[in-house]
């Protein structure tokens, strides 16, 4: 029996992020959930932080029928290194996702050890950041086109453009409670034309899992790439 997956996506995205992938693993015979975290996608509840964006994945582990592949994207790593613990999750998948150990966040993950990695050259995210009275953060279309779907089809990326929402920048100022990446099997996916993680900064933190892989793609291959993204859940749901 094929194990269950389930998919956590990053900050201002929503279960919508994961759309091409979900009928990829449904032919291939997999069982896949998209988690909408608080305040994101079709959820109409109120924002919340790290630790509550974890609850909601562990009330979805809690209902889950066999053990799980437990996927997050970008902050989404955040998220499930919180929530990876869980007895149902097997094994653990970052999507050039943060992957933050004790006492770090996903602004200072890797701190030192990326000290030294340039930026030069690249689009810095932080300067499409619009930041609201009430803690969250909007993203600048030109910057969030340009950071996390240069690589993708026009259509494709206006339609995710079109659906981004805010995050409450706490979520990636806060440190998680657990890091399940020290007590569970793992897989890094680095991305290496990414555009928002630096890939050398993913090749830090995939220094920290199990194994890893690289592709050449942009920060969402969920969008660009999905049979990438299918074909390797997959073969980690059958294992």
């Amino acid at each position: 029996m094929a194990r269950q997956v389930i998919l956590v996506h990053g900050a201002w995205h929503g279960a919508w992020a994961w759309e091409r992938v979900l009928p990829l693993l449904a032919a291939a015979g997999v069982d896949a959930v998209a988690v909408d975290l608080p305040g994101h996608g079709a959820d109409r509840g109120p924002l919340g932080d790290l630790h509550g964006d974890a609850s909601r994945v562990r009330s979805q582990l809690d209902r889950a029928t066999s053990e799980v592949v437990l996927v997050g994207h970008s902050y989404g790593g955040a998220v499930i290194t919180e929530a990876g613990d869980h007895p149902a999750v097997g094994h653990l998948v970052y999507l050039c996702a943060f992957a933050p150990d004790a006492g770090e966040s996903c602004t200072n993950a890797a701190a030192d050890e990326a000290a030294s990695i340039s930026h030069e050259g690249r689009p810095d995210l932080r300067a499409g950041f619009v930041m609201g009275a009430d803690g969250t953060v909007t993203l600048d279309h030109d910057t969030a086109a340009t950071c996390f779907y240069h690589d993708c089809g026009a259509d494709a990326a206006a339609w995710a453009l079109a659906r981004l929402g805010p995050q409450p920048l706490i979520t990636v100022q806060q440190t998680p409670e657990v890091v399940a990446w020290r007590v569970k099997p793992s897989t890094y996916v680095v991305c290496r034309d990414d555009l928002a993680i630096h890939p050398d900064l993913q090749r830090l933190m995939a220094r920290r899992c199990t194994t890893s892989v690289e592709w050449p793609t942009g920060h969402s291959p969920f969008l660009s790439r999905p049979e990438l993204v299918a074909e390797l859940l997959a073969g980690l749901a059958r294992a």
